[in-house]
This record gives structure tokens, C-alpha cells and sequence, in this order.
């Protein structure tokens, strides 16, 4: 996956500039879609059924959701046209599913004979590391130390949380926030500066 996007990135950057983020996220779901698409149906009803107890873990979850919340509202002008409009929706609504469902719920999955946090550990790495290695070909905002930290730290939250609720559905919500907040497509197209 990490290869895949990042080679994308690497042609598309400069073919596209700061646009090669469609092409990079088209590459990310279309192999996430070719390692999810053979499991079984009862594979996706495991992570979407009922969440377990855990209080502590789902609030957590919700709490990495929202931390992007300030930079959406210092920068949610940059939603002003449709050709950015778009591509944010679209991503918001469908990133959080294939990348959740790649990422902690195949991966992690996979990996049920390794010790939790090994696991976890593993995926979160490789899910942080396709960030800047790939969005942060064309994109400042999404480069460097700083976006690997900060996607780290959600990969191991989120692939805990999964480990200790049961299932992906508040994740991918959680997922969904940041996508949202974090203005996904205007911090591509690097239309604002972070603050942080």
C-alpha cells in the first residue's frame, strides 16, 4: 500500500502538482479494495456489529476525532469553491471506511497471533508512514515529522480502540471527524498554514 501511493504521489506530483492527491487516495482505495474485497461477508459484520463496553476507549476515540476541530474553524473559508468542495466530501464520506477497514480491520485482523501491542504498533507505523510519504510528496501540510506523530498517534488509538471495543464503527466515525476537520482536501492543495 505504502509503495503503491507513494510511487503515485512521486508521478503524479509532478505531472499534477498539488492535484496528485486525487490519484493517490484513487490508488489507496483501489488496493485496500483488492485485499478486502475477497472476505467474507461475515468478516464485515464482525466490524460493524454492536460496540462492547469500554467507556474509557470510546470516548478516547472520539476525543482523537476531534482534536482537529480549531484548524476547521480558522480555516473553513478555504471551502469555497466546488472543485475543492467536491473531492473534500466525497473523501470524508468514503476514506474513513476503506482506510478503517484496511488498516486496523484487515491488518490488524491479520495479525491476531502477534501480541496486541506489536500489532497495533505494526499498522500504525506503516499507517503513518503513507501519509507524508505520500500526501507529503505535493503537499507541505502533510509532510514531515509532525504528520507522522499525529497519524501515528491516531493509528494506535484507533487499532487499541478496536482491539478493546470490537468492532470499527466508532472509529470510522472518529475518522471521519478528522477527515473533516482537518479540511482533508484544502490541507492537500495546502490552502491554509498550520498553526501547529
Amino acid at each position: 500500500m505504502v509503495l503503491a501511493c507513494h510511487l503515485v504521489a512521486r508521478i503524479g506530483s509532478s505531472v499534477m502538482s498539488k492535484w496528485a492527491f486525487i490519484p493517490v487516495i484513487l490508488t489507496l482505495w483501489l488496493v485496500a479494495f483488492i485485499f478486502l474485497r475477497p472476505l467474507q461477508i461475515d468478516t464485515y459484520r464482525m466490524w460493524f456489529r454492536k460496540n462492547k463496553g469500554n467507556t474509557i476507549w470510546k470516548v478516547l476515540i472520539i476525543f482523537v476525532g476531534i482534536l482537529p476541530l480549531p484548524v476547521f474553524l480558522l480555516h473553513w473559508q478555504t471551502l469555497s469553491t466546488w472543485q475543492v468542495i467536491l473531492p473534500y466530501v466525497v473523501i470524508a464520506l468514503v476514506n474513513p471506511f476503506v482506510e478503517e477497514m484496511y488498516w486496523r480491520g484487515l491488518l490488524l485482523d491479520n495479525l491476531r497471533n502477534w501480541k496486541n501491542w506489536q500489532a497495533v504498533l505494526y499498522t500504525s507505523l506503516f499507517f503513518a508512514l503513507n501519509h507524508p510519504l505520500s500526501f507529503g510528496m505535493f503537499s507541505k501540510l502533510n509532510s514531515g515529522l509532525t504528520v507522522f506523530i499525529s497519524t501515528f498517534i491516531m493509528g494506535t488509538v484507533w487499532g487499541f480502540g478496536y482491539k478493546k471495543i470490537g468492532n470499527l464503527r466508532l472509529i470510522i466515525f472518529s475518522h471521519f471527524l478528522v477527515d473533516t476537520f482537518n479540511l482533508s482536501v484544502p490541507a492537500f492543495l495546502d490552502l491554509y498554514e498550520s498553526k501547529w
